[in-house]
Order: structure tokens, then C-alpha cells, then sequence
């Protein structure tokens, strides 16, 4: 599995192929999926460009990319604490959606992010179990009664070191270990990106490419679009398996 990250919490200021609206993402994730992306992520946006849990910013934006993107296609959502720092207003954004992903990551070191677990499992959304590399979230997530209920392991390698980013990669499976028993997308970002994506590619993990991650192709050059970095990243995942 090759994910589609469209945006992430980048702005304007990171180039005109960082999809803001919800008609913009919606086209990004049509030609990411046309380009062979079987799964979407996206950061839902306020009219300024803020990453946002309000239900209608959330709605409008799965709507939208519902209406471009083939059904079969799961679209997930952001929980990320940078949308709404308070935990228990966190909580509530969540409880009052009234357009479900199919997915949503969840950090499990931020504040609340068992509770925001809980309840997105209660309403049917898969969860995404963000375990990023430099957190104590693999102790946490090893201890948690919903380790077993997730939908995958996000493991989120922080470090954007090309030279170091897949032995960092390597260190958090090595963490996470066995015991949850869930799938695992690994993933980078940065100039860590394109190292992770070719261990998964190795590993036979699912993985992850798009402007969240970044915005640099292989070679060095800037990518243009989602769908360019999601080419790419077929090409560079598929010739590691």
C-alpha cells in the first residue's frame, strides 16, 4: 500500500502543489490516485490555510474528495494537537463530526490521544496509531488496552537525515516490536522521505509519499504535485520489493 499525505501542515509558503481547499485537495487525490495511490491522508483547512478539526471544515473536505476519488479509496484525516491544543476541546471536535473519515491518525504522545482513540473506534473510524521516532509513544502505545483495536501502526520517522533516517527507522520498529499485531505503514519525512520509503519498500511495509512528507522528488528536483511524488514513489517502493 502506497498512502497519498497531501498536505500536511504546510501552507502557502511551500508551493503552489500544497493543496489548500477542499476542491484543490480533491483534485490532488484524484490525480495521486490515478498515479497509484490506494489510500488517502489529508489535513482538512480553514478558509486561511490552519489546519482544523471543525466539523464543517472536516465534512467539506471529505466530501469533496469523496466526490473525485473512487469509492474503494479510504480517506483518512489528521487529529494532530497543532489543530486544536486543548485535549478536551480536541476531544469534542472529534465527537461532533458529522462526516466520518474512514481513518484518522492519532499521536500517541500527544495529550488525550487514548480517548480520542476510544472514540473514533466507537464511531467506527479506524484508527491510525501515530508512533513517532524521539517520543516515548511505542512505551505508551505497548501499554495500551486499544493497541489490539487499531487500524495500523503509523510509525513516523522524525528524523530528516538522508544519512541517518533509516537506521532511526530501523531503531523505532525495533521499539514498537511485535505485540500489538497490527499492520505497520513506515514512513519519513523530509530528507529522511525517500530512505524510509525504500526500507519499506524492502521490509514489505506499506509506506507513505506526498507533500506532507515532501517536497523534493529522488533526484533532487522539486515536485510539481502529489501525483508526481506518488509516480516516484511507486517506482522507488516497487523496485526495493
Amino acid at each position: 500500500m502506497v498512502q497519498v499525505c497531501l498536505n500536511g501542515p504546510r501552507g502557502a509558503a511551500d508551493g503552489a502543489g500544497v493543496p489548500l481547499s477542499p476542491e484543490a485537495m480533491a483534485e490532488s487525490a484524484a490525480l495521486a490516485v490515478a498515479a497509484g495511490a490506494t489510500d488517502v491522508h489529508v489535513h482538512p483547512k480553514t478558509p486561511c490555510g490552519q489546519d482544523s478539526l471543525s466539523p464543517r471544515v472536516v465534512a467539506a473536505t471529505l466530501d469533496a474528495i469523496r466526490a473525485r476519488v473512487p469509492v474503494p479509496v479510504p480517506v483518512g484525516v489528521t487529529t494532530g494537537a497543532w489543530a486544536e491544543p486543548d485535549p478536551v476541546a480536541r476531544l469534542e471536535r472529534v465527537r461532533a463530526w458529522t462526516v466520518l473519515p474512514d481513518h484518522a491518525s492519532v499521536n500517541w504522545h500527544e495529550p488525550g490521544a487514548e480517548e480520542i482513540a476510544a472514540v473514533l473506534i466507537e464511531r467506527g473510524v479506524g484508527v491510525e496509531a501515530g508512533i513517532w521516532s524521539g517520543t516515548d509513544a511505542a512505551s505508551r502505545f505497548a501499554r495500551s488496552p486499544l493497541r489490539g483495536q487499531v487500524l495500523r501502526v503509523l510509525a513516523e520517522v522524525t528524523d530528516p537525515s538522508p544519512d541517518t533516517a533509516e537506521e532511526s527507522a530501523r531503531a523505532l520498529l525495533a521499539d514498537l516490536g511485535s505485540a500489538h499485531d497490527r499492520p505497520v505503514l513506515l514512513h519519513g519525512e523530509d530528507g529522511g522521505a525517500w530512505p524510509v520509503l525504500r526500507l519499506a519498500g524492502r521490509l514489505g511495509l506499506a509506506t507513505r509519499i506526498g507533500m506532507e512528507d515532501t517536497v523534493v522528488l529522488p533526484d533532487g528536483g522539486r515536485a510539481r504535485s502529489n501525483a508526481e511524488l506518488v509516480v516516484a514513489g511507486v517506482r522507488e517502493y516497487g523496485a526495493c520489493l
